[in-house]
């Protein structure tokens, strides 16, 4: 087994991840009003969300590939460079006037307007996520310094280092909303907040891992008539270790229970994203909100999650096993889901609790089983595929999301429901792999 640096501190991750989570969720109060503003609807919305996870699926595996052959710091500088680079774009679309290009009417598409500003935030999102390795990187260096007694810990570490960053984020931004510059100084803030990100990496992020030059044999991906032999653990011989540069994406599927761990992944994704479409535009269309009362909402909901994933996530974990942690908050999950079909205020938040208890119990438990699954030495290429099907799932759910609540408005959110439910019932063979 590849040796892993296991000292190194955790707490320049978190605060990288913290960093970059802010930067992303300060946009989050007001795009959903900046897209329509610049002559876009529900479906452009859908679309402009999906452009990142698209381009993501192209550079998730490839960066993840390059993290385990030339180090994971390397690769996280690469990826938040791509980052600062699309904000930089995202600013500048802000000053560019709004110039129609050309207009679309149709019954299926609605009516909307593109224009040139529109456009350079298309572009600006393809940017960062082309280079989106962030998340599956990240994961991956976790996993590195990690071990199986305090793996589900410093996932669900974390998952709160993120939710900080989605509860100062969408705050900030209605601070800074709400004076005369609007949404300048929060793309402003999110812009040098990157630059903070890029320094903070370089500075004080050390190496997790060693690189494919200096592993040694090991025992990985064997021949296909001796497989047994390694998920026994024999050691009767050794197999040489697969080159990292030549790995296949269908070897990844060679490891136990890692195809239906991705799949598991790729409908987690989809639910999540159907409801992340459709919710922004509901709450402007349907609930009426204004940009301080939707960052009002992600902060709270991002508040209640850090706590379910400290010392809630901490209790549970000494009563359940991550398996079943991922069964009952995904129950806890699709019935969440029902509640937010409502437009009252009240079931609305309560549907946020539940949202938020679901998603910090399944989540953590969810990427530890999976990082332990997929071993040491082919952490980020599995991390980045499973990241791939995620961005396959996001850019499905976001675009779909936004189709269906130009048709069927607030009942989008029972489709959310609904898949999230079938991962509730997929859930249940997780407990074979506890056995």
């Amino acid at each position: 087994m590849a040796r892993i640096n296991k000292q190194i501190p955790l707490y320049p991750l978190l605060l990288i991840n913290f960093i970059g989570t802010l930067g992303f969720s300060i946009v989050l109060p007001f795009l959903v009003f900046l897209v329509i503003d610049f002559g876009g609807n529900a479906i452009i919305y859908g679309i402009l969300a999906a452009m990142y996870p698209a381009f993501q699926l192209l550079g998730a595996p490839i960066l993840g590939r390059w993290s385990d052959i030339y180090g994971r710091k390397k690769v996280l500088l690469i990826s938040h460079g791509g980052t600062l680079l699309g904000w930089i774009f995202f600013l500048f679309a802000l000053f560019l006037p709004v110039e129609n290009l050309f207009n679309i009417s149709s019954p299926f598409f609605g009516t909307f307007v593109i224009t040139l500003p529109l456009l350079v935030l298309f572009f600006a999102r393809s940017i960062d996520g082309i280079t989106g390795g962030n998340i599956s990187v990240a994961n991956a260096y976790l996993a590195d310094i990690s071990s199986d007694e305090n793996r589900s810990k410093n996932f669900g570490k974390m998952a709160i280092s993120s939710n900080l960053g989605f509860i100062v984020g969408p705050a900030l931004a209605g601070i800074l909303g709400a004076t005369i510059y609007q949404e300048i100084l929060p793309v402003l803030a999110a812009l040098v907040l990157s630059l903070i990100t890029l320094i903070v990496i370089w500075f004080a992020l050390k190496e997790s891992k060693f690189t494919s030059a200096q592993l040694p044999v090991t025992q990985q991906i064997p021949e296909k008539e001796n497989i047994r032999k390694v998920f026994a653990q024999e050691c009767k011989e050794c197999y040489k270790i697969a080159n990292p540069k030549k790995l296949r994406f269908k070897d990844v599927f060679k490891l136990k229970y890692i195809l239906f761990l991705v799949i598991l992944y790729f409908f987690i994704f989809l639910g999540f994203n159907i409801f992340y479409t459709s919710f922004p535009i509901y709450a402007v269309d349907g609930l009426k909100w204004t940009i301080i009362e939707m960052g009002i909402f992600y902060a709270v909901l991002s508040g209640i999650m850090v706590f379910v994933q400290g010392p809630v996530l901490r209790t549970a974990l000494k009563k359940f096993s991550e398996e079943k942690l991922v069964i009952i908050g995904s129950i806890i999950l699709g019935i969440n889901f029902i509640l937010f079909v409502s437009n009252n205020n009240i079931l609305i938040y309560g549907a946020a609790v539940l949202f938020a208890v679901g998603n910090g119990l399944m989540w953590p438990s969810f990427m530890s089983i999976l990082s332990k699954s997929a071993g040491n030495v082919y952490q980020g290429f599995i991390q980045g595929v499973s990241s791939s099907f995620g961005s396959l799932a996001s850019i499905i759910g976001l675009i779909v999301g936004g189709f269906l609540y130009n048709l069927i408005g607030g009942s989008t959110f029972l489709i959310s429901g609904g898949i999230i439910f079938v991962v509730f019932i997929m859930s249940f063979r997780l407990l074979k792999i506890k056995e």
